[in-house]
Formats: C-alpha cells, structure tokens, sequence
C-alpha cells in the first residue's frame, strides 16, 4: 500500500487529466493557497457552530437514511452561487479542473455539487462508490482537504481502492484528490481529531 506525501505519486495542477488517464486518479499538493484553505476552513467552523451542519445520509431520495455505522459525518451543501468569497474562490479553482478534464478526456463534466464534510474524531466512510445505481451523472469526484498542520500519525486518510492496489492519500489542507466516480471505490479512515474536507462530483447532463 503506497501512502501519499508531496514528491510520491502527486501531480501538478495541470496533469490532473493525464494522471486520472493512467490511473483513474490524481493527487495535487497545495492545489489550494493556504490563505484560501484557511479561509474556507473558518467558513465551516462557523456554519457548524450555527447548527448548519446535519447529519450525512446514505443513498438518496426515498433511499436515503441515517446509517452512522457507515458514514459518520456532518455535512453543509454550498450553494451553486455562493455570497461568500471563499467559497466562490473555490469554485473558480475547480472550474479549471472541469475545462481540463473535458478538453482532455471529454468527460462531458458539466455542474459541480459540493459540500463540506466534518468528521468528528473516530468518525469514517465505509467502502464505497460515488455513482448512484440508478443514476450515472456523476462523471468526477473531487475532495480538497481543509485541515491545518496535518500529521501521520494523526490518520483520517482517504483510501483508494485501485487496480494498481489501495493507495491512501493524507488529508493535508490544500490537497485536492479527483477520481472517476464510477470505478474508484473509497473509504475515509477514521482519525484522531476532527477533519475537514469539501467533497464534489462533476456531474454530466
């Protein structure tokens, strides 16, 4: 099992496409400026300590319920066009990422919808994937890491379930993981302190 750390398997921003080509996967350190991390970091904290925060579900619709065995964060959706600069900052980061992965691999990724998910300490996400069963328009997920001085020893790391075997990524504030959502299994390991991310999928039409 490889583990994640700048220098060992990360690409630049801009091999994000090549990378996902190869592998189905591309890591970026620092993709996001430490200012913005912290930025969107404080933006959560505040959203979670104004009760915006509810529980994350499994499946959808009808589907969808409560299984904390399986998935024990919180979440908050962030809006399409949000009024907070952070967060718009963030969306015009990942708007890159679309533009590169339809020109490259014609992916036909269209809309993103993302969230912020807080882990509590001990909190984690079973195996799974991204792409509904009955529904396949999520074409590439992605996850930016939120956290502050990040460590081993710390845990957390997301696990990538890969032909080339499990590889785990730490979730150091910065990184960004995209993914194909339809053949990337993944699970969150729990941690010892809580963790931040935003997760998102590119969806198509």
């Amino acid at each position: 099992m490889s583990n994640d750390r700048p220098g060992s398997g990360h690409v630049e921003p801009g091999g994000i496409a090549d990378a996902i080509a190869l592998d189905a996967v591309a890591v970026v350190s620092s993709f996001l400026p430490n200012d913005l991390v912290a930025a969107l970091r404080a933006r959560a904290k505040a959203c979670d300590a104004a009760g915006e925060f509810v529980a994350a579900g499994v499946g959808r619709g009808s589907a969808r319920a409560l299984h904390t065995d399986q998935r024990g964060d919180r979440i908050r959706w962030i809006d399409e066009a949000p009024a907070d600069a952070a967060e718009r900052g963030f969306l015009a980061a990942l708007e890159g990422v679309r533009a590169d992965v339809n020109r490259t691999l014609a992916l036909g990724a269209f809309a993103l919808e993302a969230h912020y998910a807080l882990y509590p300490p001990g909190a984690g996400y079973r195996r799974h994937l991204d792409r509904f069963r009955d529904d396949d328009a999520r074409v590439l997920s992605v996850v930016a890491y939120l956290n502050d001085a990040w460590h081993a020893d710390d845990g957390g790391a997301l696990r990538l379930h890969l032909d080339s075997g499990p590889r785990d990524v730490l979730p150091a504030g910065g990184t960004l993981v995209a993914f194909l959502s339809a053949s990337v299994a993944h699970e969150v390991l729990p941690a010892s302190r809580e963790r931040i991310s935003i997760a998102g999928w590119f969806r198509r039409r």
